[in-house]
């Protein structure tokens, strides 16, 4: 089986052409795509026509705004799911973090799970997910802060953490970098 690339930036085509789908399955104009998403009609606008490289926390109230998991925004929609094809794309996300897609979102399962390397002393945080949304830490290689419930906790390697995403939570890197499997649980139907 081919080895996947190891890296690649968040494709504005892919984005734009999901968005496209996305807004248009909920029949939302891009005025009330914005009002659903707290993100700009302009900027919606740029994101779909490949104008803009957006960021993960724009990525995150999009799908927040239309209650759908962030693989949903970065995947090929079209794309049938096989393993060898999705598992392990790394996605760059400008001025930012770099997640892998260890698995691509699952309806059957409501989860999605990534690999989530930060450089040394680096730290991103996160605004709230959507109502309902779980996060599972897994520390590979640390330590590892988690910003949760409003407070800093500190996990060693093989250590873990599952707290509510639909607040603003974190991650923290020491000198040494950190790496972690993030694992997102969605309220199913």
């Amino acid at each position: 089986m081919p080895t996947p690339p190891a890296s690649s930036p968040l494709s504005e085509d892919k984005i734009a052409q999901n968005l496209k789908q996305i807004r248009a399955e909920a029949g939302f104009s891009l005025s009330r795509a914005a009002e659903a998403t707290g993100v700009s009609k302009a900027m919606l606008g740029q994101i779909e026509r490949g104008e803009s490289s957006p960021t993960i926390a724009t990525l995150w109230k999009i799908a927040k705004g239309f209650h759908l998991p962030l693989t949903a925004l970065i995947e090929d929609a079209n794309r049938p799911k096989i393993l060898g094809e999705s598992v392990f794309r790394t996605v760059q996300f400008p001025g930012s973090i770099a997640v892998k897609i260890v698995f691509p979102y699952d309806p059957i399962l409501g989860a999605e799970t990534f690999h989530v390397r930060l450089k040394p002393d680096q730290c991103h945080q996160s605004q709230a997910h959507d109502a309902g949304v779980t996060e599972e830490v897994f520390v590979l290689e640390g330590p590892l802060e988690v910003l949760s419930d409003g407070a800093w906790k500190r996990l060693e390697v093989g250590e873990g953490l599952r707290f509510a995403a639909d607040q603003s939570h974190g991650y923290r890197a020491g000198k040494d970098g950190a790496a972690f499997l993030n694992m997102h649980h969605y309220r199913t139907a």
